[in-house]
């Protein structure tokens, strides 16, 4: 494989999953661990991407001032656009971070009166700019790739919450295997996130659809709502079609 092909492939992965594992990648090319380092500093050097231990990070994901870099952005404006209409006045709204994350937090109603739990510090920064949201940040370690907080002491907290819904972005969700994810930390944290919340959103751009990953976060039957910029009749949506489970 040429070197434009492997960057190409790396940034493919970076747009759908927010980062990138070197070990996964070296699996996935068939190249040595060196290659992979070399190509990740060289498109960090370009400014594709933040490289970090271990492998690399999505540029969009590190802040919510330049959105100019956000993957499939008019998808995202439009699965935020259909989860805002799950949130009413008097909720408590436990979510997560990431790119779709913030968009919604960007379409929410203006004077919507309403609790927002969050793990992640730019989420909170977009919900503090409503007047009437109670924000509360959970606090814990600090992950400088995923950009949330982490540990026992934030599942400790999660644990105690009692939420009316929760709000997840996804790196990949799957017909059989349902919602899967590569990183042990975070795959906790959806856990207990969800099961600290009545109903469950995982917010998923069509691309993540029929992706399965090595963790295991949540089968199908256990998500509330399944929501992707596409019509809910899409044939792309067929397989995800099981009771209890109400895609939008």
């Amino acid at each position: 494989m040429l070197k434009k092909e492997r960057h190409d492939f790396v940034m493919k992965q970076i747009n759908l999953h927010n980062r990138v594992l070197t070990s996964d990648l070296v699996q996935l090319l068939n190249v040595s661990e060196d290659t992979i380092r070399r190509d990740l500093q060289e498109m960090a050097d370009d400014n594709l991407l933040y490289k970090v231990h271990g492998g690399a990070l999505s540029k969009s994901y590190h802040s919510t001032f330049d959105d100019s870099s956000v993957y499939a952005k008019e998808a995202k404006i439009n699965i935020a656009k259909k989860t805002t209409k799950l949130i009413k006045d008097g909720m408590v709204v436990l979510t997560g971070g990431g790119t779709t994350i913030i968009e919604l937090v960007k379409q929410l109603p203006e004077n919507l009166q309403a609790t927002f739990f969050t793990i992640s510090p730019l989420v909170a920064v977009e919900l503090a700019k409503y007047r009437k949201v109670e924000v509360i940040l959970i606090g814990g370690l600090f992950s400088k790739n995923s950009q949330i907080t982490y540990g026992g002491h934030v599942i400790s907290q999660l644990s105690e919450i009692n939420a009316d819904l929760c709000l997840l972005g996804t790196s990949a969700i799957h017909p059989t295997n349902g919602l899967t994810d590569t990183d042990w930390e975070i795959n906790q944290l959806k856990k207990t996130m969800m099961s600290s919340s009545r109903k469950s959103a995982v917010l998923c751009i069509s691309e993540k659809l029929n992706i399965s990953l090595r963790l295991k976060v949540a089968a199908l039957e256990n998500i509330t709502y399944l929501i992707t910029e596409l019509d809910s009749s899409d044939e792309k949506l067929m397989n995800y079609q099981i009771k209890n489970l109400k895609i939008l």
